[in-house]
């Protein structure tokens, strides 16, 4: 089981203007295959440092986000920037996929991706 932390009612646009957002909830296989395959990484990655992940329980309180649509399933990835939903990943398709489509996220919203290696 995976333990989602709280977040005490902060709202998550006020934290970041670019932010990935990933909706969870306890139990969810596939939040924890992709918190074991790529939880680890991604704060060190390119996409990490544009775009910082934070977390919220899909059945706690909605974050202040402008969504485009509402969030049905975990886990859900969007894209935040400047407090609107830009971008999102619905499921987790595993590690190849993932990296695919986040960065075809990140160019269709026009975030640019810094290479600095």
């Amino acid at each position: 089981m995976m333990a989602v932390a709280a977040l005490g009612g902060l709202p998550l646009g006020g934290w970041a203007d670019t932010y990935l957002l990933m909706a969870e909830e306890d139990g969810c296989y596939w939040c924890g295959k992709w918190n074991e395959e790529i939880a680890h990484i991604y704060p060190k990655t390119v996409e990490g440092q544009a775009a910082p992940l934070q977390r919220y329980d899909l059945h706690a309180e909605t974050p202040d986000v402008a969504f485009t649509q509402r969030v049905h399933f975990t886990p859900t990835f969007v894209l935040v920037q400047d407090g609107a939903e830009v971008g999102r990943i619905e499921g987790y398709p595993g590690e190849d996929f993932f990296w695919g489509l986040l960065t075809m996220m990140f160019e269709r919203a026009n975030i640019p991706l810094d290479n600095r290696g």
